[in-house]
């Protein structure tokens, strides 16, 4: 840490350091995209699969045979609901969606309608999909934010 000399591996600038790295993990935006450049797409069991086999609790909100839904533990807006398919099927993104995809990507965006009606999101809701790393896509396992409850702004982030 300290160097003979006390340059730039002096004390101060290792306190400093650890006190920007502390902080960077209380700024929401900074660590999702610092979780979304850290993460890799990969055949392993995603957080959201642990969800599905009900390995990690969740608040359900909406349940059939092919979608999940879920609220978000660190809520961006009043309502923020995950929606995922029970099955990847290789769909890690959007940009790896295929033409046998599309009724499981009608069906998550039909659901999120469903979802927003019952939620009392009458007034407008947003949807959500980030993919890969530059768009802050943080588990490789394609979901859809439903996100309302209060206004939203253009551009968003």
């Amino acid at each position: 840490m300290v160097n003979s000399k006390g340059g730039a591996n002096s004390i101060g600038g290792y306190i400093n350091g650890r006190i920007a790295l502390l902080t960077s993990h209380f700024t929401p935006m900074a660590s999702e995209k610092d979780a979304a450049l850290a993460a890799t797409p990969s055949d392993a069991p995603t957080i959201f699969d642990k969800i599905i086999n009900k390995e990690i609790p969740s608040t359900v909100v909406y349940e059939d045979d092919k979608v999940l839904a879920f609220r978000d533990i660190g809520p961006q807006a009043p309502v923020h609901i995950l929606i995922i398919p029970k099955v990847r099927d290789g769909l890690t993104g959007l940009s790896k969606a295929e033409e046998r995809h599309s009724e499981i990507l009608g069906r998550l965006l039909y659901t999120a309608k469903l979802i927003a009606k019952q939620e009392g999101l009458d007034d407008g809701f947003r949807i959500v999909i980030n993919d890969g790393p530059t768009g802050c896509q943080s588990v490789y396992h394609i979901h859809v934010h439903l996100l309302g409850g209060r206004q939203m702004n253009w551009p968003p982030g």
